[in-house]
């Protein structure tokens, strides 16, 4: 078994991913940064979604695991306090794992090359000055013209995230869909939109034409200028995301934990 260590340069997650270092050398475990089987993310979510940016292109070999340094994450099962339960859980490893659906968001150019990437969290369009407006296709079929700040289309992890704030569902991430919330829509007599999160099913594209070319794509911690793009595809990615399944908190006690305090 071959471990990665990512962390993020805060100094408590430094000498957390030191620590792990001489941990994984004293129990004569490989640490290998470019071809491993496991990525330890050491930080927070962001740190996680890194990682997963940085492997995106072995994820189909590679399962994560996050360590904390703050409170417990949707992507994070074990915290900075819990080093040593953490070691003693990854040199028992047997392969278990829990896998999450991906976005794939294809851009293609005006020129028509297509090029593809994968999110963990979410892909958002906006607009940082005037307004965004954009013909969006269905089933293949023109659906709306939508004007506003922007749209955000999430994977069902990612939707306690950018999603939730613009008023979008919570989607448990055993469900293989995709989800497409408007930012700030412009609805009124002259101009609308259907104004509700729509929920799009696996095998199924959400394609955004924009009308201009001063927006800029964004997808989890990675950016794209939105220059020369005629067309932007959504749908769900037949790859998926592993983790290691050693001590895997319930989605729904995840929401629970990092919106709704205790029942009493």
């Amino acid at each position: 078994m071959k471990i990665a260590i990512f962390n993020n340069q805060a100094e408590q997650s430094v000498n957390i991913a030191n620590n792990l270092v001489l941990a994984m050398k004293k129990n004569n475990v490989i640490i290998d940064n470019s071809n491993p089987d496991i990525v330890v993310s050491v930080g927070g979510d962001g740190t996680l979604l890194g990682a997963f940016q940085k492997y995106v292109d072995q994820i189909e070999n590679i399962r994560f695991v996050g360590l904390h340094t703050g409170h417990l994450g949707f992507y994070t099962d074990w915290l900075s306090d819990e080093v040593n339960q953490f070691v003693d859980s990854l040199l028992h490893d047997n392969g278990q794992k829990v896998s999450y659906p991906l976005l794939e968001l294809t851009v293609v150019r005006t020129s028509g090359e297509a090029y593809k990437f994968l999110a963990l969290n979410e892909a958002v369009i906006k607009q940082p000055i005037g307004t965004l407006v954009a013909d969006i296709y269905l089933g293949g079929q023109p659906f709306e013209r939508f004007r506003g700040d922007g749209i955000a289309v999430a994977t069902p992890t990612g939707s306690t995230a950018y999603n939730k704030a613009n008023g979008g569902a919570v989607l448990h991430p055993s469900l293989p869909a995709i989800q497409m919330s408007e930012i700030a829509s412009i609805n009124n007599r002259v101009f609308r939109t259907l104004g509700s999160p729509l929920i799009v099913p696996q095998d199924q594209e959400i394609i955004m034409r924009p009308k201009s070319n001063h927006f800029l794509v964004m997808y989890d911690q990675e950016e794209i200028k939105g220059q020369n793009i005629a067309e932007l595809r959504f749908k769900v990615s037949q790859k998926r995301v592993h983790f290691a399944q050693y001590r895997h908190v319930d989605f729904w006690r995840r929401v629970q934990n990092a919106f709704i305090s205790e029942i009493e």
